[in-house]
């Protein structure tokens, strides 16, 4: 996938307020045995602090290992899991503080596609029921009118009327998703969360998927979370990338900048993982990054949460003593550095473009 592609979905124009505004965002789950009272193991915090907005018809993407919290992320905007504290305003309306049925009628405006086409489908229904679904469950009650929206939109993801009628089970991985996807707008929803949603495809497929997704945005008017690992992906769909390294996002920028000037070491390291056809590049790219191993665990409550491992924070008072906040490093670009670039600097081969997972 090119750079160039990127520009088949351009950046939308920014609206006077964000469709979706979150802040503060915060998720700890008690560790198993941890006792009535909270005793014993420590929990794990999934999130802390986690803020960034999304404009209407924009992509933005979570990017970060496994266990970086993206997932979480996720399912907390969208009250699929109800987070410990912060604040979720999607179109000006606090998401948090509204009841089970005015949540219910917020969620056909709001809706997810998950990384498993396999298990995100029932068997025991045709695939048009699938799709009638959520239509039925937010009160179309006109069989008809359920049947015809459904048929609309699964030719509009590539699937016609005959195969409609047969079950999930029946279809490839990638026609699985197209499934999931029509499922999922067959509400007109405005935002789509999108969990991994071709991690599990096959790379040709993907490709298929992906420019599915990029027309239909642009069809549709929609608006995207993409949690993604896949760098090369990233960059091809997302106008802005927020990096997640346990639990926090420690840099957001638009995808053109972040790509072409990184600023936190734990995203710098995350791109030059990416394997080049170049053993000398990668001899240096593997000396910048020793000493950083893959996220996990709980960060230190002082200082920066990466300092151990960051070639360019360990040993130095300022990160062992205070923990970097996200700012605003150079106009639309945030990292929570104390030393933004460093790392970027010191590293003389860098990719032009992503072409690994992290």
């Amino acid at each position: 996938m090119s750079t160039e592609a990127t520009a088949e979905n351009p950046a939308p124009a920014r609206a006077e307020r964000p469709l979706l505004e979150v802040r503060g965002l915060s998720k700890s789950y008690r560790a198993k045995g941890a006792g009535l009272r909270g005793r014993g193991r420590p929990g794990v915090t999934a999130l802390r602090e986690v803020s960034f907005d999304i404009m209407r018809g924009e992509t933005v993407g979570l990017v970060g290992e496994s266990g970086s919290g993206k997932s979480t992320a996720a399912s907390c905007v969208l009250r699929l899991t109800e987070p410990d504290s912060g604040s979720v305003r999607f179109d000006g309306v606090d998401v948090r503080a509204l009841s089970r049925a005015d949540l219910r009628r917020m969620r056909a405006r709001m809706q997810m596609v998950f990384q498993d086409p396999y298990g995100s489908l029932d068997p025991r229904f045709s695939v048009r029921e699938l799709v009638e679904e959520p239509l039925l469950v937010h009160g179309e009650r006109d069989k008809e009118a359920r049947r015809e929206r459904a048929l609309q939109m699964l030719e509009r993801v590539g699937l016609s009327a005959a195969q409609a009628e047969r079950n999930a089970h029946a279809f490839s991985g990638g026609q699985r998703q197209r499934i999931a996807i029509a499922r999922a707008l067959v509400l007109n929803p405005e935002l789509v969360a999108l969990d991994e949603p071709v991690t599990a495809l096959d790379v040709s497929v993907q490709a298929q998927v992906l420019n599915l997704l990029t027309s239909l945005q642009r069809e549709l008017d929609l608006t995207y979370l993409f949690i993604v690992h896949d760098l090369a992906v990233a960059q091809y769909l997302c106008h802005r990338i927020a990096v997640m390294y346990l639990g926090e996002i420690v840099e957001l920028a638009d995808s053109g900048e972040l790509f072409g000037n990184p600023l936190h070491p734990y995203t710098v390291t995350l791109l030059m993982a990416a394997p080049v056809p170049d053993p000398d590049a990668m001899e240096m790219r593997r000396a910048a990054l020793q000493g950083t191993p893959a996220a996990g665990g709980e960060p230190a409550v002082r200082g920066c949460p990466m300092r151990q491992r960051c070639p360019v924070g360990s040993g130095r008072a300022e990160c062992a003593e205070n923990r970097p906040a996200l700012r605003e490093v150079t106009p639309g670009h945030l990292a929570a550095c104390h030393f933004p670039g460093e790392l970027r600097a010191a590293a003389k081969t860098f990719p032009a473009q992503a072409s690994g997972s992290v």
